[in-house]
């Protein structure tokens, strides 16, 4: 990986991390120390992330180099055919991904992503309508489902 860019928005700073001028990763406020920063890095992420935030943008179209797994590149391409405003759950995406036995290799998978919001992971749900788990946090999660106007249980155990 090569630079990182902070970015403001309304769930706090989040830092990007370019890779050969594609998008690589997000991390929260606590930004990788031992990556140069370089603010004008990756512009069209920031836009676009940007522009999710607003309210203009619905689905990104980014260059990406998420580094993972075969198995984790699966399920993060299947996560990015989730729409805005819907919900999927793990086992509905091991399902989708002929898996149909693998709801929790998924929500590893899921935990995993190092590009979230862009690859929304945080639209995938528990069996049971609760809300499962989030890298970012279950309140981020919560935020960013109730930005996007997606249905979820609050307040149920998280069961895969």
């Amino acid at each position: 990986m090569g630079t990182r860019t902070p970015l403001d928005t309304p769930l706090g700073q989040l830092h990007l991390v370019a890779d050969g001028g594609a998008l690589a990763a997000i991390h929260w406020s606590d930004a990788p120390p031992d990556l140069p920063l370089d603010p004008d890095v990756l512009p069209e992420a920031r836009g676009q992330i940007a522009a999710y935030f607003d309210g203009r943008l619905t689905r990104f179209d980014l260059a990406l180099a998420p580094g993972g797994t075969p198995f984790q590149q699966e399920v993060w391409r299947a996560l990015r055919h989730i729409p805005q405003g819907q919900t999927r759950s793990y086992g509905e995406i091991a399902a989708a991904i002929g898996r149909p036995k693998g709801a929790q290799a998924v929500g590893q998978a899921n935990g995993a992503n190092p590009i979230p919001i862009v690859i929304p992971c945080h639209r995938v749900v528990a069996n049971d309508g609760g809300i499962g788990g989030f890298s970012g946090g279950l309140d981020i999660k919560r935020r960013l489902l109730a930005h996007e106007g997606a249905p979820f249980e609050p307040e149920q155990p998280r069961l895969l």
